[in-house]
């Protein structure tokens, strides 16, 4: 059972595989905007069409945008390469580890043959299991074989700062796009920008950001800095200290702390007679959200294949922050009046 994990893992960490992720993300991310997009215009009114389609637009676009941006810039901020994944320099990699091995060392025909698609090809399970099998008899096929497909490696205490300080403004910058095309958006459509829908927009977006990104990261960040002091190497055991800091800190605690910047910053600024105070509560969706975090775990595990996903995970956040999503009060069609216990009647 581990072994056969194993190897699903190694097949979605193929360098040539990761790459194909990395460039369907867009065509995939920007398809499925369109397609919201035009779907929510659908469902708009007739004379909410051109303000919905507006809208939408603009908080979609200025969210892709940002959130397809947003790798590139978190690895410079961070002062940490930016990893390209180009086809062309992986199976120029491949080919060079693949000759340099079978130069020297000798496999049966069925391998030999696997290794030659290798060098510009994705492999399927099968074909990585038929590989592994011969290759792991001994030590150097098993130097060679992590070559091909390099190993996760456990983050370290030395590199969670770094690391935790990338992903957090990899979620950010979708945050702050969504933010900034509501508000052209709003500008567009209506002239001016309300107060309050600013201030919605800027409260989600803390939200969004804390609860959902940022405290998140710092919860599995510092359970990780734990587990690697008390020198834990379990990938399980990190695993689920990863996930315990993330409830604890983010979906616990980042709510708490969102609730309270909302109303005791945000709120002042934008709203001073206080007619908005109320708390945002944790729904359906935003537990659903929290996939995002376990994509955080699988980074810093050291899955590839999982990396490309972030910008669209992350972008849901940017989005609801956009449109300034409150939660939504059931509202009651007829006031129930109270029961009258006089004497009278």
């Amino acid at each position: 059972m581990i072994e056969s994990v194993k190897l699903a893992g190694k097949y979605l960490d193929q360098p040539l595989l990761v790459s194909k992720f990395k460039q369907a993300v867009p065509k995939v991310f920007i398809g499925g905007a369109v397609a919201y997009d035009l779907n929510e215009v659908r469902k708009a009114p007739k004379d909410k069409k051109r303000e919905t389609l507006i809208n939408n637009t603009a908080i979609l676009g200025a969210t892709v945008a940002s959130a397809l941006a947003a790798p590139r810039i978190a690895s410079k901020v961070v002062n940490k390469p930016y990893e390209r994944f180009l086809s062309s320099d992986i199976i120029k990699k491949n080919t060079e580890i693949v000759d340099k091995f079978t130069s020297s060392n000798k496999v049966s025909e069925k391998v030999e043959g696997i290794l030659e698609k290798a060098k510009t090809k994705v492999l399927n399970l099968k074909e990585i299991n038929n590989v592994y099998k011969e290759l792991s008899k001994n030590e150097n096929g098993k130097k060679f074989f992590n070559t091909l497909i390099p190993e996760p490696e456990n983050i370290t205490s030395k590199d969670i700062i770094n690391e935790i300080g990338r992903l957090s403004v990899l979620g950010f910058i979708p945050v702050a796009g969504g933010i900034a095309g509501g508000l052209a958006g709003e500008k567009i459509t209506k002239g001016e920008l309300s107060k309050e829908k600013t201030a919605n927009r800027v409260k989600e977006g803390a939200y969004q950001y804390l609860a959902n990104i940022f405290m998140c990261n710092v919860g599995a960040a510092a359970a990780l800095g734990v587990l690697e002091k008390m020198d834990v190497k379990s990938k399980a055991a990190r695993v689920a200290g990863m996930v315990t800091g993330i409830i604890a800190t983010g979906i616990v605690g980042g709510s708490a702390i969102a609730n309270y910047i909302g109303k005791k910053v945000i709120n002042p600024i934008f709203d001073k007679d206080k007619k908005s105070n109320s708390e945002r509560r944790p729904e359906v969706l935003d537990i659903c959200l929290h996939s995002d975090d376990i994509a955080t775990i699988a980074v810093m595990s050291g899955l590839k294949w999982i990396e490309p996903t972030l910008p669209i995970l992350y972008g849901i956040s940017g989005y609801r922050a956009g449109i300034g999503y409150r939660n939504k009060v059931k509202k009651v069609d007829a006031e129930i009046p109270e029961p009258n216990f006089s004497a009278e009647g």
